[in-house]
């Protein structure tokens, strides 16, 4: 992060705590229909739409380190295997034999030579190739060429790999925008796999998601966890195309890093400049992932439907080089036992919400200036699935428009007015 922008971020971040309303021009938000949260079409829409078109975040390159290695990937109801292919490419295909549908491979991870179909024996290499037949002599004109795995499309950042179900989507460099020029510091491409755990939710998932996308919570929810080392009144949000978002908050005054102090003692990357060593900087990208970054770890947060009512939470955790021996985990206890104390009074009160919002009394949700990422997030999804698909009551209007998004920034004009205004008086 150049200088320009840490002064500029720390100039918002006093911006924010003087304040007495939103910013000049900020619009006022509509409430989120009720809905989108219990509503069968809308989840059936976001199944659909939404997960079919969005880069997900499936795995990390130490979960297949060699040729031949492979895991399963079911999270959004689809069959993935992604392999680690002789050339050292990763691909990812549809886990369905071309003859009869058959899974290709029915172990959760492994290595292999080849993909074979335990049903006929057909088999498969690394790049999805149909390269051998059970009795071959029994078939007539059949083409190899076409009939191969159907590939799911497979990208890296860093160390990390993302698939897409969507032929038509924009590359990953391409859907993550000016987040891929940001991350540069903080090294995706050494990161290792500290941890990665999966956990059972009851509640829906965005309700889960949406805790960790806005600190209007955190002196109710986290008053002796995140609230003593989070200043939410000096906390900076920011807009990015695609339905994106970043958060920037610095510890309260007087109170030092305490983030800092509760840190794993393992070597730094070295790279982080000063806003992610001393603030919390947590980005959300769109759709379920969320990562609050810093000097020492890459611990990204996921969320996954499991049901209109459920949905699968998974933890991960990666750092630089720790050496021998089990590496740190930032978000759960003993080895994936339970979640930490921080994530549970989250979901645990997730649980309460969903109870809440099935009531015939939930209507809808007036969001607040301080959870503008919630808002946008929706509007990003709406522009996904096709505004004209969603039914007219379940839909959000789009009022943040493209002068709130990433580079612009109206609050920089309005703290310049202000000086300005000071100064002459």
């Amino acid at each position: 992060m150049e200088q320009q922008e840490i002064d500029q971020l720390r100039a918002l971040m006093e911006f924010e705590a003087n304040r007495t309303e939103p910013p000049h021009d900020f619009p006022s938000l509509p409430d989120l229909p009720g809905g989108r949260y219990t509503d069968p079409r809308f989840f059936d829409l976001e199944i659909q739409q939404l997960w079919r078109k969005s880069w997900l975040l499936a795995a990390h390159i130490d979960e297949l380190p060699k040729a031949g290695d492979y895991m399963l990937w079911e999270r959004v109801g689809q069959p993935v295997v992604i392999v680690h292919a002789d050339s050292g490419e990763i691909n990812a295909f549809y886990n369905t034999c071309s003859h009869r549908g058959a899974p290709v491979v029915t172990e959760a991870s492994g290595n292999k030579a080849r993909l074979t179909c335990k049903y006929h024996g057909w088999s498969y290499n690394h790049d999805g190739d149909l390269i051998a037949v059970r009795d071959s002599e029994d078939f007539r004109d059949l083409d190899f060429s076409c009939r191969g795995l159907q590939t799911v499309r497979c990208e890296r950042f860093g160390n990390l790999i993302f698939v897409n179900f969507d032929s038509d989507a924009p590359s990953l460099l391409d859907w993550l925008g000016p987040l891929a020029d940001e991350w540069k510091e903080f090294r995706f491409d050494q990161c290792r796999l500290s941890a990665r755990y999966t956990f059972n939710l009851n509640c829906n998932w965005k309700i889960a998601m949406e805790a960790n996308t806005e600190v209007y919570h955190v002196r109710s929810i986290h008053p002796k966890t995140i609230a003593p080392g989070l200043d939410d009144r000096r906390n900076v949000n920011t807009l990015y195309p695609r339905g994106h978002g970043r958060m920037v908050a610095p510890p309260p005054p007087g109170a030092g890093n305490i983030r800092a102090s509760r840190m794993p003692e393992i070597p730094d990357i070295e790279s982080v400049g000063e806003i992610g060593r001393t603030c919390t900087q947590s980005y959300n990208v769109f759709p379920n992932f969320v990562a609050p970054l810093s000097n020492k770890l890459i611990p990204p947060l996921q969320f996954w439907p499991n049901g209109i009512n459920k949905c699968l939470f998974e933890t991960w955790t990666m750092a630089p080089d720790w050496g021998d021996g089990p590496g740190p985990d930032l978000w759960t206890i003993n080895q994936g036992e339970q979640l930490s104390e921080v994530l549970q009074e989250d979901t645990v009160f997730g649980e309460w919400i969903q109870k809440s919002v099935e009531s015939y009394g939930f209507k809808g949700v007036p969001l607040s200036y301080q959870e503008a990422r919630i808002y946008h997030w929706n509007q990003a999804a709406d522009q996904l699935i096709g505004i004209d698909n969603i039914p007219a009551e379940l839909r959000v209007q789009q009022v943040i428009d493209e002068h709130w998004l990433h580079p612009n920034d109206p609050r920089v004009a309005q703290m310049q007015r202000e000086e300005d205004a000071a100064s002459a008086g």
